[in-house]
């Protein structure tokens, strides 16, 4: 059976050190370091991965690539005498993953959107980017479409956890093949 071009693209971005994804985005990610940390492109970078996530190339539907800084958080010292155990400046991080906080923050630069989903494009020593699919709730196309005008009814995806992001960070993908529960906690409930 033939693959899909898709196929193909998907297979080089499964490892993108050893195929010819490498070069491209090495030259990619010089001009992406001077762009600003949320901007809108035209098309995915990705397109086999967008399309899986529900991104068409319609009216109503916007991608952006954010762009957001690698490792925990950078606290200031501690003026007053404190033991370094007991400062709290390293090994301080958030609760949501770089992902979830690129997504919020596209969210908020457009807030008459609603977030999708996203995938990663790319990294540096630095910065992490990721191109989000931004979905219009009151666009016409998109509430005439009866696979997406279920956007139309819900509101603060992202500031709700409700994206894949989202929903891994809360915990809630399944473990396994089997029905384990994995709320209210991991580790209150041991099988």
């Amino acid at each position: 059976m033939a693959k899909s071009f898709y196929t193909y693209i998907r297979d080089a971005w499964k490892n993108p050190d050893q195929t010819y994804v490498h070069d491209l985005r090495w030259q990619r990610l010089q001009k992406w370091r001077r762009d600003p940390s949320v901007v809108r492109i035209r098309r995915p970078t990705r397109i086999d991965r967008a399309r899986s996530l529900g991104y068409r190339a319609k009216q109503g539907i916007i991608m952006v690539r954010a762009r957001i800084r690698r490792g925990g958080r950078r606290k200031s010292r501690y003026i007053r005498g404190r033991r370094t155990k007991r400062m709290g400046m390293r090994k301080i991080t958030p609760e949501k993953s770089l992902q979830l906080i690129a997504e919020g923050r596209t969210s908020r630069k457009y807030p008459n959107m609603e977030v999708l989903n996203s995938y990663w494009v790319g990294e540096d020593g630095k910065h992490k980017w990721y191109e989000i699919i931004l979905i219009d709730p009151h666009h016409p196309a998109i509430i005439s479409d009866p696979h997406l005008n279920w956007i139309c009814d819900v509101q603060g995806r992202t500031e709700r956890g409700l994206t894949s992001a989202g929903r891994k960070s809360r915990g809630l993908r399944k473990r396994g093949m089997g029905t384990e529960k994995t709320r209210p906690s991991t580790g209150a409930h041991r099988g």
